[in-house]
């Protein structure tokens, strides 16, 4: 048996070299699904004997399922990555000894995830490790059709792998706040749409890790709008040692756990607001 290796990209020069340089190591059967990059990213695909295949990106969710229902793979199971995430040595051992035998009663594998941010590896905050389902066997793994927080999911029996993939934040901080400023948006039509209607993955607080994580989400969104940010910074930073991660950790908590969340409650609340005025107006005949 072995691995097929599905990568997603657009304009990655600056890390996908280090992505297909450790996934080389693994498989010979390496697919970067590209969204029409305009930099050296295909160039450096190429290099490194990549199926390349372009696609228009609509979201996470619904590129990784066409991927999955596109691509011809070589081997029975796949591993997703994206562009600026890279596989341990340790990860890259373990997939080796793994795929020489994968058991019968196992659909697919979570695989702990370490965050790197300013040349730092945040591994306090809770921030280690984190737990996405990345490998499974061929016909048995989807993703949510969401804009924002999509994980795959799989039918049927799952492991852990107990080596990191690396996810290598090397974009400037513009960058990351521009990305994550688009992302917010997303995370509120999310949280707008009624009953969630794109999430396969129900929380569970004794499910798997992902719905451990999602029922953990689902309390944070019961706190109160405002405050909940300031807790959530208190908590990872304070009480879960994220202090301990230096200048890079401090950086990457304000940002992450107080400015991105403080700005999806805004942008809530900026929603909730006009959806008051709309109605409100068309409650006395006048146009929104």
């Amino acid at each position: 048996m072995g691995i097929s290796v599905i990568v997603l990209s657009f304009n990655s020069e600056e890390t996908i070299g280090a992505t297909l340089e450790s996934v080389c190591r693994v498989s010979d059967d390496i697919h970067v699904v590209d969204s029409f990059s305009t930099d050296e990213t295909l160039e450096i695909a190429r290099r490194y004997g990549a199926n390349i295949v372009q696609h228009v990106f609509e979201n996470y969710g619904a590129q990784r399922n066409w991927a999955i229902d596109t691509l011809a793979l070589k081997y029975d199971w796949q591993l997703h990555l994206d562009s600026d995430e890279r596989l341990s040595g340790g990860l890259v051992e373990e997939l080796n000894s793994l795929k020489s035998s994968f058991p019968d009663n196992v659909e697919g594998y979570y695989i702990p995830r370490l965050v790197y941010f300013l040349d730092h590896p945040i591994r306090h905050g809770g921030m280690f490790p984190i737990w996405h389902m990345r490998l499974f066997r061929n016909g048995a793994g989807r993703c949510e059709s969401r804009r924002y927080d999509q994980h795959f999911y799989v039918n049927g029996a799952t492991s852990r792998l107990t080596k990191p993939m690396i996810d290598d934040h090397r974009m400037s901080l513009a960058e990351w706040i521009a990305r994550h400023n688009r992302w917010s948006d997303a995370e509120v039509d999310e949280l707008m749409s009624p009953g969630n209607r794109n999430r396969a993955i129900e929380g569970r607080m004794q499910g798997n890790p992902v719905e451990k994580k999602r029922a953990l989400r689902g309390f944070y969104y019961h706190m109160p709008l405002f405050v909940r940010p300031f807790l959530l910074f208190l908590y990872r930073y304070v009480f879960r040692l994220g202090f301990l991660d230096g200048r890079a950790g401090l950086i990457f908590f304000v940002l992450q756990t107080f400015w991105f969340r403080f700005l999806v409650d805004a942008k809530l609340f900026e929603r909730r607001l006009k959806r008051g005025w709309d109605e409100n107006s068309l409650n006395h005949g006048k146009e929104p």
